[in-house]
């Protein structure tokens, strides 16, 4: 049961393991499914995958769902177990993973690649991946082409598109094309050369437009919209105004779902946070500490001992 979540909640029910005289939820793939890796990853083959009908109905609930980001195996097996509902696959792997200054350099390619490793360790999860700039802004044909490639190659079940009401036709063409779409308004890092930096938008008279463009996004097809550095208020105003769930980072605490950087969330990255992060840990200090004992009983000799030798 996700920690967000009661028992009787919707998020619970999509992710509960049928009992045995009742008929499940959701039916197995007819065609033959991966049961042995799930079994290999400790979880039943029976349990239900969290999907998109299922973030809608926690709207209507009143229920709230987490979200992280996540770029390798092992992170999305982590937070899949700890009850996380969604997985962002972020073109923040850019400067997160591959250490570039901004997320504006990563690739589809390189995207496909994250993408595979963290389908790989989700079972439950419901896995969303960026579209990385460049590989959707020219034409509404190489956005269904660069979707198909990450659903294909990077086995993703949804993603995630940067843009206001501009791109409401291509939202409306990906999802007629059977691909989910997750809108991301408000601060967009890939235009960040465009907004001047890093700054709040839908501000005073812009929060209008803000919700204009969640509205037009929504009703396009988008099966939830993102909001970045956006004041409370709006945030609050747009989540009144679409039926589509929503996300926030930084938007306030009224969107039915949280998202944060998990390398911020967890305290490996180091320097000043934005004010919207909280830390929940400090695993840089963890690892650091693990480093250096290991350093040290190596010098020393005291690493290998008899018991790790042949």
């Amino acid at each position: 049961m996700s920690p967000t979540s009661t028992p009787d909640s919707p998020l619970s029910k999509a992710t509960a393991v049928p009992d045995a005289a009742a008929e499940p939820a959701e039916l197995a793939a007819p065609y033959g499914a991966g049961a042995a890796t799930a079994k290999a990853a400790g979880i039943p083959a029976t349990a239900a995958r969290i999907r998109t009908h299922h973030l809608h109905a926690a709207k209507q609930a009143g229920e709230k769902f987490a979200m992280l980001t996540a770029y390798d195996q092992y992170t999305a097996q982590i937070f899949d177990e700890a009850g996380i509902e969604v997985l962002l696959v972020g073109d923040s792997a850019s400067n997160n993973v591959l250490g570039n200054e901004t997320s504006l350099p990563i690739t589809l390619d390189e995207m496909i690649i994250f993408c595979r490793a963290v389908t790989a360790g989700a079972k439950r999860a419901l896995v969303v991946a960026d579209l990385p700039f460049g590989s959707y802004e020219a034409s509404t044909e190489q956005a269904v082409a660069s979707c198909v490639r990450l659903m294909k190659e990077g086995l993703v079940h949804a993603v995630k598109m940067e843009g206001g009401a501009y791109y409401a036709p291509t939202v409306r063409a990906l999802t007629q094309a059977g691909i989910p779409v997750m809108a991301h308004i408000g601060f967009t890092p890939q235009s960040e050369h465009m907004l001047g930096g890093y700054r709040v938008q839908g501000r005073g008279d812009m929060a209008q437009a803000m919700i204009d463009d969640a509205v037009a996004l929504a009703d396009a097809g988008a099966f939830c919209v993102l909001m970045e550095m956006v004041p409370a208020t709006t945030a609050a105003a747009v989540e009144a105004a679409i039926d589509v769930p929503t996300v926030g980072i930084g938007a306030g605490n009224s969107t039915t779902g949280q998202v944060l950087v998990w390398q911020d969330m967890a305290g490996l990255r180091t320097g000043k946070m934005a004010k919207f992060v909280k830390q929940y840990a400090q695993l840089r200090t963890v690892l650091a500490d693990a480093a250096k004992e290991y350093g040290q009983e190596v010098r020393s000799g005291v690493f290998p001992g008899p018991e790790h030798t042949f």
